[in-house]
């Protein structure tokens, strides 16, 4: 096993990783003959509410369809709400987000920039959270350390783990 590693934490990075390669596909989709979602649905599957759609429609990050007055989101609307919560989860701002977005364009003008610019930030959030797994390992290592010797002064078994 590798150190830091669960068991099933391959299968877990291999599922996260296809979800992922997913929503990316998605958001570089072709709109027009796309499968359309309500509100009602967005807000379920990413456990959001309808202000939040519509707070990310007025800062222009999404833009739904209307059909007969209401609100229609496509797969590559979807896919930018799941970019969007993602980026949002590490810390990115919403200026940071609608400014990657917006480099990608309807016909995919300024990919080349777009992804520098994903480059450049995805590598600093992965050196940010290799630092905190580093400290987060240090850390779980001293409170095991002090639960194995408070176990053996009071008696008590001590895990194996330990």
């Amino acid at each position: 096993m590798v150190a830091g590693r669960t068991p099933g934490s391959a299968d877990t990075q291999a599922a996260a990783t296809a979800a992922a390669r997913q929503v990316l596909a998605d958001h570089y989709s072709d709109d027009k003959n796309s499968e359309l979602f309500g509100v009602t649905e967005l807000c379920n599957a990413f456990d959001v509410t309808p202000r939040t759609l519509r707070f990310y429609e007025d800062k222009g990050l999404l833009s739904p369809r209307r059909i007969n007055g209401t609100r229609v989101y496509s797969r590559r609307d979807r896919a930018r709400l799941a970019l969007i919560l993602r980026a949002k989860a590490i810390g990115s701002s919403l200026a940071e987000i609608k400014q990657y977005l917006d480099m990608y364009g309807q016909a995919g003008e300024g990919r080349e920039q777009q992804l520098r610019y994903v480059l450049q930030r995805t590598d600093k959030v992965i050196a940010e959270l290799e630092q905190k797994r580093a400290h987060i390992e240090s850390s779980l290592a001293e409170l095991r350390i002090i639960n194995s010797n408070v176990r053996m002064n009071l008696g008590l078994p001590v895990p194996e783990s330990s």
